[in-house]
């Protein structure tokens, strides 16, 4: 089963809904917002209110629920 996971474009004020599999990767969220918004995914983290998502974590690792919003910010260290 899936979860939709919204991710807000903090640059732009848009968002995007994408539905995941547990097992898929912070990582992998950005890749795919990225790839939507056509930025270059290396310059952009997820952050989830005030706290930095790490590239490497699982879906299933975060307690991420259906329609959960994530923002997608620019690396503040630069990427």
């Amino acid at each position: 089963m899936g979860i939709r996971l919204k991710v807000k474009n903090a640059e732009m004020g848009k968002e995007l809904t994408l539905e995941l599999s547990p097992d898929e990767t912070i990582e992998d969220v950005i890749n795919s917002a990225a790839e939507y918004w056509n930025k270059d995914s290396g310059a952009y983290i997820i952050r989830r209110g005030k706290q930095i998502l790490k590239g490497g974590m699982k879906i299933s690792e975060l307690g991420i629920l259906n329609d959960d919003v994530v923002e997608l910010i620019p690396d503040p260290e630069g990427g």
